[in-house]
Order: structure tokens, then C-alpha cells, then sequence
């Protein structure tokens, strides 16, 4: 089965401001599974129907900030950001 990781490594199509919202994604739906949680499940834990949070796991919709905090929150994570300057082109 292939993962998210082999196929972020072999990708040239998606704007690499994007990654960070699928990478996000990807270990918020992994740590879902790790902890046994069907979507059905999680989907009335975090106040959603299963078809909304299969479309946002699935990436058909793209999830607010609100909406991560939520899925994280749920989970028993939280969702720090930072800010840090660009690097420069060497």
C-alpha cells in the first residue's frame, strides 16, 4: 500500500503551499486510525456529518484553520503555527 509519504516524494503537480495543509491532514487522519476512530465516530465527536469529513480526508474540500483545530481537538492534539522568514535562494 502506498502512503502519503511515497507519494509526496514522486510529486510535481501540487503548489508546495498546499503540502503543508495535506501533510497536516494526513497525520490528523493517521492519528484517527492509530487510535481506532471510524469516521462515523469521529465525524459526532467533532459535531460532523461522515460524508463532510470523508470529503475533507479525501481533500474533495478543502478545511479552514477552524476546521483542523477541530479535527485535532478531537483527537487530543492541538495545532501550533509559526511564522518564520522565507529562506533565501543560495
Amino acid at each position: 500500500m502506498r502512503t502519503w509519504k511515497d507519494i509526496r516524494e514522486n510529486q510535481t503537480s501540487i503548489p508546495k503551499e498546499e503540502l503543508s495543509l495535506i501533510d497536516t491532514l494526513s497525520f490528523l487522519q493517521a492519528q484517527r486510525i492509530k487510535q481506532g476512530i471510524s469516521q462515523t465516530e469521529f465525524a459526532e465527536r467533532i459535531n460532523m456529518t461522515q460524508p463532510q469529513l470523508a470529503k475533507i480526508e479525501n481533500l474533495d474540500s478543502t478545511p479552514t484553520l477552524a476546521t483542523l483545530n477541530k479535527y485535532a481537538k478531537g483527537l487530543g492534539l492541538e495545532i501550533k503555527l509559526s511564522i518564520l522568514p522565507l529562506e533565501t535562494a543560495k
